[in-house]
């Protein structure tokens, strides 16, 4: 009679290296004092110094940061790439990655045209002089610049700025690249996967990692690029306090396992499946990896 461990007894006895962790995290960036139409006016009179609240200035912001963008990556030697629609961005900067080597920098910047909710100008004579009023337009195309960076603390990540008011910023940052450089600086030895991990000398002091990252490393990061890169929003605008705050947008926390042997896995995978015929769609479960080897199936695999 053959005995087949279940779930539990699999989990227990054959899984080498088991860590949670916060994987991809996206974040939006967003200035507190540019969210409406009156707040916009003001910096563009106030702040500006401007009698009038011209469409224009936006312009004039707009063209400034696209001149020190190209300007900051002449002088650097960073090459520029223009993303087509509907272009994988991520297996581009993958590539580029591997070809440039750059520590704590920036690797490349890419240049893509997506809709963002932008504010539009339109001209209003009612009040009996030629005035300007602003709304926030959807579906707007206009011009995003990519940031792809090598973080000291981070490892690879961008930073995503829009060139047009109210200036947005996406930040994508991943929490396994993050404790892969913890462990380094720490002299804990470890085998890394493409997103992740297939053992680690020290598993304990790995999940201590992990559970470490928090707003504070974030934030510093974040800091950290605002003074490093070409922005909309000068510092002397930033100190008047037009700068940006972050919220999170979509986070993927990751349990990872790895068993002690293929087979192992082969099993949790089957037991999964036996466990759950009665729920959800069977024939719609499968394992995905893009490693396919008859003789060497993965060991390891991460539940989102």
């Amino acid at each position: 009679m053959v005995i087949v461990a279940n779930v539990n007894d699999l989990l227990r006895d054959h899984v080498s290296l088991e860590v949670e962790c916060i994987d991809r995290l996206y974040l939006n960036g967003y200035v507190p004092r540019l969210q409406t139409s009156g707040s916009l006016v003001r910096f563009l009179m106030e702040h500006l110094g401007q009698p009038i609240p011209s469409p224009a200035l936006l312009g004039h912001v707009t063209h400034r940061f696209v001149r020190e963008v190209k300007e900051f990556a002449r002088q650097r030697g960073i090459p520029m790439v223009k993303f087509k629609h509907d272009e994988r961005k991520d297996a581009i900067a993958n590539e580029i990655r591997k070809k440039r080597r750059v520590r704590d920098g920036v690797v490349f910047i890419g240049v893509a045209q997506e809709k963002a909710v932008t504010f539009v100008g339109h001209k209003n004579s009612t009040r009996g002089y030629v005035g300007f009023d602003f709304r926030r337009e959807k579906s707007v195309y206009v011009n995003s610049y990519y940031f792809y960076l090598d973080d000291r603390e981070f490892g690879p990540a961008f930073i995503n700025v829009c060139s047009y008011a109210p200036w947005g910023i996406k930040v994508c940052l991943n929490g396994h690249e993050w404790a892969k450089r913890q462990l380094v600086k720490r002299g804990i030895g470890f085998g890394a996967l493409d997103n992740g991990f297939v053992r680690c000398d020290n598993p304990k002091a790995l999940q201590a990692i992990c559970d470490s990252l928090g707003p504070k490393h974030i934030e510093r990061f974040f800091r950290r690029w605002l003074c490093r890169l070409p922005l909309p929003l000068d510092r002397k605008a930033r100190a008047a306090g037009y700068s940006w705050r972050l919220s999170i947008w979509p986070m993927e926390v990751s349990l990872t396992q790895v068993f002690d042997r293929p087979l192992r896995g082969r099993e949790f995978f089957e037991e999964v499946i036996r466990d759950n015929l009665d729920l959800g769609r069977p024939d719609r479960v499968q394992i995905c990896s893009t490693e396919r080897s008859p003789r060497k199936p993965p060991v390891g695999f991460a539940r989102g």
